[in-house]
């Protein structure tokens, strides 16, 4: 049985766990020994309460591990995964930091082991179902991703509840935004561009977020007119968020914007990830467009209730495990998620997740 080790104790660390609970020998670490004695994952795993922004004294943690997925805070992304090369060990993280993601791809050059950042769904699948839409053109023009995780009873001026990191969320929303423009590959300003759309009969806005479309910049330079990611919020959040990070200058204050939103905005586990990607170009000489639009919803895994951002972040990475322990990735070196096929990721019992079909969500849940 493979050894795998989930650093991080958090909402998506311990919903990783308890999807890899049983058919992995699962270590999880995290400095916080009360977050360790709260994991609800059957079989219980084993945990390492201990500081981990030391990579050499995380890597001894870490030996013996076929695998290290990074469920901590994104500034300790760079620390973990130097940790898992010197372990030896495969890595995979969820972040969303576009800085770091750049220093993990240079850890992986000499690598003997896979190193996988951007695991989960924004970056992650959403790379992957674009990608696969991509591949459906002779020629592109306009690929467009949009994700959300919203609540799905907003109560707040906000329109707001805390799902998931509230620093990764402050992070997305203040760091620069890469895109491609007319052709050009470009930084674009975080929580501009704002637009309204419909879907199912619910206005939302989306505008654009620091990181989530990993490396599919690089992948589609030259190829393609224009490319964007947005974060899907309901309308008004943008503005109130501007006011906060621009005109009362909390962008220079993280931590006491972290601490304002903590205790100010309620979290909840009644959520819904909205996943809508919609690609035109060229087929056959025609102008077409192809869209996949995707909704998930909170709903009990194991016995317990998780949110539907923990199941598709978690999910998505669980699945690249799998992958990676069957042999359908390679195993050394940089691997991005448009590598990652989207018929293999969506057949996998993780990846069933984000499937539409209601018999292989129950499946998946149980």
């Amino acid at each position: 049985m493979h050894k795998v080790a989930v650093v991080g104790a958090g909402k998506i660390g311990s919903t990783i766990a308890s999807l890899l609970s049983g058919a992995y020998e699962v270590l999880v670490i995290d400095q916080n020994a009360q977050a360790l004695a709260a994991l609800d994952a059957r079989p219980r795993p084993a945990t390492a309460a201990m500081p981990i922004d030391d990579p050499q004294t995380l890597a001894q943690a870490l030996g013996g591990c076929f695998a290290v997925v990074n469920a901590s805070p994104y500034h300790l992304t760079t620390i973990v995964a130097r940790a898992a090369k010197t372990a030896g060990a495969h890595y995979l993280d969820l972040t969303e930091d576009v800085a770091a993601s750049r220093v993990v791809r240079e850890l992986a050059a000499d690598a003997k082991t896979a190193f996988i950042p951007q695991c989960g769904l924004a970056p992650g699948f959403i790379t992957i179902a674009a990608w696969d839409l991509a591949k459906h053109f002779d020629e592109l023009h306009d690929v467009r991703l949009r994700v959300g995780a919203l609540p799905r009873y907003p109560s707040n001026a906000l329109n707001y509840n805390l799902t998931w990191s509230t620093d990764g969320v402050i992070n997305e929303y203040c760091e620069p935004c890469e895109a491609i423009v007319n052709g050009v590959l470009r930084e674009v300003p975080a929580l501009e561009e704002c637009e309204e759309f419909a879907l199912d009969g619910v206005i939302y806005e989306a505008f654009n977020t620091s990181g989530g479309l990993g490396t599919l910049c690089q992948t589609l330079a030259g190829k393609v007119r224009n490319l964007n990611y947005r974060t899907i919020r309901y309308p008004g959040h943008a503005a109130i968020m501007k006011a906060l990070l621009n005109d009362l200058g909390l962008r220079n204050r993280r931590p006491l914007l972290k601490d304002i939103l903590e205790n100010a905005v309620p979290a909840t586990l009644q959520d819904v990830v909205i996943v809508f990607v919609t690609v035109s170009g060229l087929k056959e000489g025609r102008l077409m467009q192809e869209t996949y639009v995707n909704k998930v919803f909170a709903q009990p895994i194991a016995g317990a209730m998780k949110s539907a951002i923990q199941i598709t972040t978690a999910g998505a990475v669980c699945a690249v495990v799998d992958l990676l322990a069957e042999g359908a990735l390679p195993q050394a070196g940089f691997i991005r998620q448009e590598d990652i096929p989207l018929a293999q990721f969506l057949g996998n019992r993780f990846g069933a997740f984000y499937a539409a079909d209601e018999d292989q969500l129950r499946a998946a849940a149980e």
